[in-house]
């Protein structure tokens, strides 16, 4: 197993420590083992460093005391205070974002989803290969060798630049077939809700004891990358598509929700997202907000949003139903795991198709209507 120290620096936001433990998490997931971890208090961060040169040496002992074969960053590093880290360090060293694209490499199965990875990694990597190539001579020249005249660096920005315009292809590819699907089920009137969430904080199981899909899920950080529909039969209600998708967290690289737009645009058209919330997680109310920072970037912060507390099982807390003061459905109490409460999530979500069907057609019968489709369109 890697060995990694673990470095943050507390700028007195005051989620310091959740903030480490969820680096922790983050390190394990991507196959390392923190050994120790330094930390710091600073107003801003160093132009060089990051952390003060105090604090690199502390780190360098730290390394050369636990035999570690890795740094980790809990922040996002530039390009130059990454450079001159590994310099005085003499150590692989990644930040967070870094961290987190890794874990995204390892998790993505579908073809989609490691297309999406592949380019949120180059996208990075581009900012950042000089980090390779600190010799920065001409291509060899002579009789049959002579090149463009190109560095080596040039070259590989050039390739990585063609590699990624290709991948944007094929991501507007995958982006208009799901576009075609979900036109398909616009026709058909069905009903669509997607689950969104902090990492971890148990989609995918909810989303397992709703469908029967028998989708991964793990006790780990992005155990879900790519999105999965399905359907489920509501009664009163008929055909709704459930789809799970990708966990946030806090300090989500851009690169990836980029890379990922096509993905998370089911969630972007979904007529209702239960956003799932770890209810045994000190941290919720934090990450509620994260989740609604990135729903936000993406464009999807005005769809209704039912939440779920989830994991009441460790809460003590027994199934329940809050509204607000408009009598509508604002928060359901289950766990996904023992299976309380599902029913009462299903009644809200029932209630909530309903309310969003009368909103569209009134008191007609959509079915009475002349461009009736009697089939649900293939997820």
């Amino acid at each position: 197993m890697t060995k990694a120290v673990l470095v943050g620096v507390d700028f007195g936001k005051g989620d310091f420590d959740a903030s480490l433990e969820e680096l922790a998490l983050l390190a394990r997931s991507a196959g390392a083992v923190p050994v120790f971890t330094v930390t710091a208090k600073r107003s801003s961060p160093d132009a060089a460093f990051y952390i003060g040169s105090g604090k690199v040496d502390e780190i360098s002992q730290a390394v050369h005391l636990y035999n570690a074969d890795l740094v980790i960053f809990n922040h996002a590093l530039s390009p130059a205070q990454q450079r001159n880290l590994e310099k005085r360090l003499n150590i692989n060293l990644v930040d967070r974002t870094s961290l987190i694209l890794d874990i995204f490499a390892q998790r993505a199965k579908s073809h989609e989803g490691k297309v999406q990875v592949e380019l949120a990694q180059l996208q990075h990597l581009m900012t950042r290969l000089v980090r390779g190539w600190t010799h920065l001579e001409r291509q060899k020249g002579g009789i049959g060798l002579r090149g463009p005249g190109e560095t080596q660096l040039e070259t590989d920005r050039r390739l990585i630049g063609e590699r990624v315009r290709m991948l944007r292809t094929r991501l507007a590819k995958l982006q208009r077939q799901r576009e075609t699907q979900r036109r398909s089920r616009n026709r058909n009137h069905v009903f669509s809700l997607s689950l969104v969430g902090y990492t971890n904080a148990g989609k995918s199981t909810l989303f397992n004891s709703m469908t029967k899909a028998g989708t991964y899920a793990a006790d780990q950080l992005f155990a879900t990358l790519d999105t999965t529909s399905r359907r489920i039969y509501l009664e009163s209600v008929g055909n709704v598509v459930v789809s799970d998708t990708v966990g946030f967290i806090r300090e989500l690289p851009h690169q990836l929700v980029a890379a990922f737009r096509a993905t998370l645009e089911e969630t972007i058209h979904a007529d209702l997202l239960l956003h799932v919330v770890d209810a045994a997680n000190p941290m919720r109310n934090e990450q509620i907000e994260q989740v609604n920072l990135v729903l936000e970037e993406i464009g999807a912060e005005n769809i209704p949003q039912l939440l779920v507390w989830n994991k009441i099982d460790m809460t003590g807390s027994k199934p329940g139903i809050e509204r607000d003061e408009y009598g509508r459905i604002n928060r359901v109490f289950v766990s996904a795991k023992t299976g309380e409460g599902l029913d009462l999530l299903r009644d809200a979500i029932a209630e909530y198709a309903k309310d969003e069907k009368k909103s569209r057609f009134g008191d007609r019968d959509e079915r009475d209507g002349p461009d009736n489709h009697s089939d649900i369109a293939s997820i």
